[in-house]
């Protein structure tokens, strides 16, 4: 089993309860058990005009396959009513593998660490709460660097619901 971080995020459709929702599909994911969630967070979209996202990390420790854990996050994504109309557009959910255990993956479909994850506050803070402080990425950058370099200014961390 490898220690995972997803990276959860939704701006339609009740955001709260589409992580709720995603949370109990990562539950029940085969080969793999569910270790536990951050704080749900509300941040700006990246983009004007779209609506405020609701972000959340979640922890899983998993013998499935990257591309298999990615499929299966996609198929969630799907289930709950999930287009892929626009880069970066407004979406009821969207699933992304930060950290697949101390592996570096560089596939057409998949990049991991996540590439944009070390300029992102709404990653970065959520993933901090469930990571140890001492957490090294595979690509060797340290979390409390990244955490460091990226103000937590735009989010807003919500309370337990």
């Amino acid at each position: 089993m490898e220690r995972i971080y997803i990276g959860m995020g939704s701006n339609l459709a009740e955001p709260a309860a589409q992580l709720r929702s995603a949370l109990q599909a990562l539950a029940s994911l085969p080969d793999s058990r569910f270790v536990g969630v951050s704080a749900f967070y509300q941040s700006d979209s990246l983009l004007p005009g779209q609506p405020r996202y609701t972000n959340a990390v979640a922890a899983l420790d998993s013998q499935l396959t990257p591309l298999d854990l990615l499929d299966a996050l996609q198929a969630i994504e799907t289930d709950q009513g999930r287009e892929r109309l626009e880069r970066w557009g407004p979406r009821t959910l969207d699933l992304d593998i930060l950290l697949y255990g101390d592996r570096l993956i560089d596939e057409p479909r998949l990049k991991v660490p996540h590439y944009h994850m070390h300029a992102r506050a709404f990653v970065l803070y959520p993933l901090a709460e469930l990571a140890p402080a001492d957490l090294r990425l595979a690509d060797g950058r340290l979390l409390q660097d990244l955490l460091a370099a990226c103000p937590f200014a735009g989010l807003e961390r919500l309370p337990p619901i």
